[in-house]
């Protein structure tokens, strides 16, 4: 059985996500170039995943295949395979559930964050939800599912119990807080969803879990979730300060941060190679 120190800590980097905006934030990487060298650095740093928000020509939150496209590719050319390149699926009240799905079916990512509340609402399609699952499935797409709150979980686990996701174990990521201004997230925030009692009751459900947090203490959530035996997912959508409360020139100062962290904690850093065998769900 694998111990604590066994299994590599992945650092993920949210480089820009789908709202703040150049004009507001110089230092945010949005076009395709820029992705692809603050990929570079953070990998470099430590960055195993990329986590991928796209843009549309007035600077707002986009998921056209075709813009993905571009990025990946760029981001391909300078990293080659040395990170795992994640598309968001985010809805931020523009896109439906069947619009999110449309985007994954045409664009086929590597890997997708899909969010249990938003792919997968109260009330929606489930036989529409569920063909959606096989082709990712059968596409070997690599499934991240996010939720937002612990009684996410238990939606989760519902939709797996009755098949419409098909499978035993996925990974899941924590979002610690919300959209909102002056969202200061904190380690405690993470207790809710580790002491799940359907986490707990069904530990197959999750092959393991990241989490993501708002503010300057957005590197002490990411050491509780390492010191936890999870995985961090840091950068510029969610936190562009330094734990000395400085603003961080790049997302790669605060991977690099992160990494000197996981360290202190006994922990590894998981290569990317690593970040796809634990990012893939056991289907």
């Amino acid at each position: 059985m694998s111990g604590y120190a066994d299994i590599p800590s992945i650092l993920a980097v949210a480089p820009n996500g789908a709202r703040k905006l150049p004009v507001d934030f110089p230092n945010l990487p949005i076009t395709p170039a820029d992705l692809a060298r603050e990929a570079r650095l953070c990998c470099d740093a430590g960055a195993s995943v990329i986590h991928l928000h796209v843009r549309d020509d007035n600077g707002g939150h986009s998921l056209d295949t075709g813009r993905y496209r571009e990025a990946i590719a760029e981001i391909r050319n300078t990293v080659g395979d040395d990170m795992l390149i994640q598309v968001t699926s985010e809805a931020v009240g523009i896109y439906s559930a069947e619009q999110q799905m449309a985007m994954v079916r045409e664009l086929v990512p590597e890997a997708v964050s899909l969010a249990i509340r938003e792919i997968a609402p109260e009330g929606g399609d489930e036989r529409a939800l569920a063909d959606f699952f096989a082709f990712t499935r059968d596409a070997d797409i690599r499934p991240q599912f996010i939720l937002y709150a612990p009684e996410d979980i238990s939606r989760f686990a519902d939709l797996v119990a009755r098949g419409i996701i098909p499978g035993t174990g996925f990974p899941l990521l924590y979002v610690l807080g919300r959209y909102t201004v002056g969202q200061k997230s904190s380690p405690v925030d993470l207790l809710g969803f580790v002491a799940s009692s359907v986490v707990r009751e069904q530990p197959a459900l999750v092959s393991n879990w990241m989490m993501c947090a708002f503010g300057q203490f957005e590197n002490a959530c990411a050491m509780a979730a390492v010191a936890l035996g999870g995985h961090a997912r840091i950068g510029f959508e969610n936190n562009m300060q330094m734990v000395n409360g400085e603003m961080a020139p790049n997302n790669a100062a605060l991977i690099d941060q992160a990494r000197k962290g996981v360290a202190m904690l006994g922990r590894k850093v998981a290569d990317a190679d690593m970040a796809r065998k634990l990012l893939r769900p056991v289907w």
